[in-house]
C-alpha cells in the first residue's frame, strides 16, 4: 500500500468529513497527510516540513512527541488505561485534581472532569442551573454572553457563545440567552486606552445585571481574548468589574479558559491578571500538554455543598461522560503541569512573546494592517481594506486563505481566522523559528493585499 501525500489524500477524501471545513474546498486546497512530529515541527508523508504555529489548534504546549509526556504516558499504559470514574478512582485522576486545585485561582476546590471544551462548558452551564433550583431560586434560569465569544460546538456550548458563522443556522435549536456588547479594544477610539475602553464597555453589562440579576444563573466569558472572534481582546479590568457585579448582584462567573489558560495570556491562567477567582473555571486543550482529549471544570467548595445531600432529595449532579477523567489523559495533564513546576516556562514566554512582537512590527505601518495585538504567547495581526478607517476587507474574499496557501507552501501552518493572521506556537519555539514563521507571514499578508489592488 502506497504512503505518500497523493495516496493517502485520495483515501482520505473517500471517506472522511473534515471539522470545520467546505469539503468541496479540498478540490483545490492542499490537504496534508502528517505523518511525524517533533517539537514544533510536523512532517508529511513526502518529507516537507511545517512550523506548527498555531499549535494544532491551540492544544500543543510543550511540542509534539515530547520525550517527558511521552515516557509518562508508556508508563501508565502498563498499568491502567480506563475505568469508570463512577464508584471508582485512581492515582492519577487524585493527583491531577490535587494539583490543579493548588495552582489554579483561590477558592477552587472542587474537579469535575469531562472530555472536551465544549463538554465543560456544558458541565458549568448545568451545573449553575442546578445549583440555582437547588438553592429555591428556579427564577434564574438565564445566561449572559459577551458579543463575538465563542465556547464550542455542542448545542449547550452554542447557545451561549455569539459568533454567528457558528450559531445562526442552529439558533432554532439554542436556549434563549442575553447578549451584551464585547468590550473587545479593536473598536477603542483614537487615544483611548485599552483599559478605559475597556471600563466603558463594562456598562452594558452592569445595566444587564442590575436589570435581570433575577433571572439570571450566570455570565460567560473568555478572560482577555475571544479567541474564535478573531483573537480579539481587552484589559483586565473588564474582568475585575465583571467580578465584583457578579457578587454584588449574586450571579455566577464562569471563566471559560480552555484556550487561553496554561500559559498563554502570559500567566498561568489568564484571571491572575485581574487577581479574580470565578465560580467556575473551564479548562481544556494545553491541560494535556495537547496529547489527549481531557476536560475539567473546578467550582467551590459552596457550589458542591449545594448538591450534597440524601439521594432522595434528588439534588445530585446526575452528569456524566464515559472516559471522565480518563487515566491516560490524566497522566499527559501530570506530566504538562512537571514541565511547568520544573521549568521556567512563564520566565522563557515572556521572552518569546516580546521576540515575536519585534519580529513582525515592521507591519504597524503596512496599509493593510487594522491592528496587531497581543497577550503573552496569543499574537493577532489583522488585516483590513483601509488601516486608517480599519474598513475590513469583504470576507467572501478569503483574504485569509491566500496566507494560508503561502504558509503551505513555504512550511508553515499558519491558518488565520477570516483576515486575522495569529501566532500562538508551542513554547518550546526558538527565535530563528519566529523569524521564520513572521517572514512567511509578513510575505503572506503582502500577497494578499496585492490582491486588493488586483495585482
Amino acid at each position: 500500500m502506497r504512503m505518500d501525500n497523493k495516496s493517502l489524500v485520495e483515501r482520505d477524501l473517500a471517506v472522511l468529513w473534515h471539522p470545520c471545513s467546505q469539503m468541496k474546498d479540498y478540490e483545490t486546497l492542499p490537504m496534508i497527510p502528517i505523518r511525524r512530529g517533533r517539537g514544533v515541527w510536523l512532517e508529511d508523508f513526502d518529507g516537507k516540513r511545517y512550523l506548527d504555529a498555531i499549535s494544532s489548534w491551540w492544544v500543543n504546549l510543550f511540542g509534539h512527541s515530547n520525550p517527558q509526556i511521552n515516557e509518562a504516558i508508556r508508563a501508565q499504559l502498563d498499568e491502567l488505561e480506563h475505568v469508570i470514574l463512577a464508584g471508582f478512582t485512581h492515582q492519577p485522576v487524585l493527583q491531577l485534581s490535587e494539583q490543579l486545585v493548588a495552582v489554579t485561582p483561590p477558592g477552587l476546590a472542587r474537579c469535575f472532569y469531562a472530555d472536551n471544551g465544549s463538554s465543560a462548558v456544558e458541565v458549568a452551564v448545568k451545573m449553575s442551573f442546578h445549583y440555582w433550583r437547588n438553592q429555591g431560586q428556579p427564577e434564574k434560569t438565564r445566561f449572559v454572553t459577551l458579543g463575538n465569544s465563542y465556547h464550542g460546538e455542542t448545542l449547550g456550548a452554542l447557545a451561549v457563545g455569539n459568533v454567528q458563522l457558528y450559531k445562526d443556522i442552529y439558533s432554532p435549536l439554542l436556549m434563549d440567552t442575553l447578549t451584551v456588547p464585547s468590550p473587545d479594544c479593536f473598536y477603542r477610539e483614537s487615544g483611548e486606552s485599552w483599559e478605559d475602553y475597556s471600563r466603558r464597555q463594562f456598562e452594558p453589562m452592569e445595566r444587564c445585571l442590575r436589570q435581570q440579576a433575577a433571572e439570571i444563573c450566570a455570565v460567560i466569558v473568555e478572560p482577555l481574548v475571544q479567541c474564535a472572534g478573531n483573537m480579539r481582546m481587552y484589559h483586565p479590568v473588564y474582568l475585575s468589574l465583571l467580578r465584583e457585579a457578579c457578587d454584588r448582584y449574586q450571579v455566577h462567573l464562569i471563566a471559560d479558559e480552555i484556550a487561553v489558560g496554561f500559559g498563554r495570556t502570559g500567566t498561568l491562567f489568564a484571571c491572575e491578571q485581574a487577581d479574580i477567582s470565578p465560580d467556575f473555571l473551564c479548562l481544556s486543550k494545553g491541560l494535556t500538554g495537547g496529547y489527549l482529549p481531557l476536560s475539567v471544570v473546578l467550582t467551590t467548595e459552596q457550589i458542591y455543598e449545594a448538591f450534597y445531600a440524601d439521594y432522595e432529595t434528588l439534588k445530585a449532579f446526575l452528569h456524566s461522560h464515559s472516559y471522565t477523567g480518563n487515566p491516560l489523559g490524566c497522566t499527559a495533564a501530570l506530566a504538562t503541569l512537571e514541565i511547568f513546576r520544573s521549568r521556567d516556562v512563564l520566565g522563557r514566554n515572556a521572552g518569546l512573546a516580546r521576540y515575536m512582537a519585534q519580529a513582525v512590527a515592521e507591519l504597524a505601518d503596512h496599509p493593510h494592517v487594522g491592528e496587531i495585538r497581543q497577550h503573552g504567547m496569543i499574537l493577532a495581526i489583522e488585516m483590513v481594506r483601509d488601516r486608517h478607517s480599519r474598513e475590513p476587507f469583504p470576507w467572501q474574499e478569503r483574504r485569509g486563505l491566500t496566507v494560508y496557501r503561502h504558509g503551505l507552501e513555504n512550511g508553515v501552518l499558519l491558518r488565520p481566522l477570516g483576515n486575522v493572521v495569529y501566532f500562538m506556537p508551542p513554547y518550546v519555539i526558538e527565535e530563528a523559528e519566529i523569524d521564520l514563521l513572521a517572514r512567511i507571514a509578513i510575505e503572506g499578508i503582502d500577497r494578499a493585499s496585492r490582491l486588493a489592488a488586483g495585482d
